[in-house]
């Protein structure tokens, strides 16, 4: 067994299992801090810029890796997966609190780094940066979800969940496109990924691109049920 083999990533692995510990782990001490963080005193602003720094810090570091072991390409390198325009949007949202972009960061974001995490579309394993970087970075998309609903105070609005679901409609198509002109794979759109995951319950290719439609709206209506504003009745 070489070095590249013991290298792999697997599926529920002993690492993988620790990513997802990590997670929620990370959740839960957020929301354990979220009424230590909304104090009025506290300037989160730092705290904001420097995980929003990090973001971004990783993401570029990752290309940096892949140009330099000479695997970066047009048709898989370039940010355009869901989770690729999330994490900018993350990190935006978390520079300037622009609650323009909290909706798509919350909905899109949220549900697919989730999904993400759970069914991860990478080959290497832990301790290899991509590993780490991948992780990171999409545990961060969901943190920056939760951080601002709780402690900032945002909540996810339904005007907000159609407006998420128009934008990515509006974007299927173009990377549908580019996708078939540049022999790429972009958001999935002409294949599944390689690990396997929530794709291969919804139907065999093209189908289950419709399949993803449905799933997701009902993914983000749940989400919006759960998480929205709620009305105080007054007795």
């Amino acid at each position: 067994m070489n070095e590249n083999t013991l290298n792999t990533f697997v599926l529920f692995s002993s690492e993988h299992l620790a990513a997802i510990s990590v997670l929620f782990l990370c959740v839960l001490i957020l929301f354990l801090l979220k009424k230590v963080l909304v104090r009025p005193l506290n300037n989160t602003l730092l705290v904001e810029r420097v995980f929003a720094v990090s973001l971004l810090v990783m993401e570029v570091a990752y290309h940096l890796v892949l140009v330099q072991e000479k695997t970066w390409s047009l048709s898989e390198s370039l940010p355009l997966h869901l989770c690729s325009l999330t994490l900018l949007c993350s990190i935006i949202l978390l520079w300037t609190g622009n609650k323009r972009f909290y909706d798509f960061v919350f909905y899109a974001g949220m549900g697919g780094a989730l999904q993400a995490i759970l069914t991860p579309s990478i080959l290497v394993n832990f301790p290899d940066f991509k590993f780490i970087q991948f992780f990171y970075v999409h545990i961060g998309i969901i943190l920056t979800a939760f951080y601002i609903l709780w402690v900032k105070g945002y909540k996810p609005t339904f005007k907000g969940l159609i407006k998420t679901m128009v934008i990515l409609n509006i974007v299927f198509p173009f990377i549908f496109v580019l996708n078939i002109l540049i022999q790429g794979n972009y958001m999935f759109l002409r294949e599944k990924p390689i690990n396997g995951s929530l794709l291969d319950f919804i139907g065999p290719y093209p189908w289950y691109i419709l399949s993803m439609e449905v799933v997701a709206f009902t993914l983000f209506l749940i989400t919006w049920l759960v998480f929205r504003k709620r009305k105080i009745q007054n007795n």
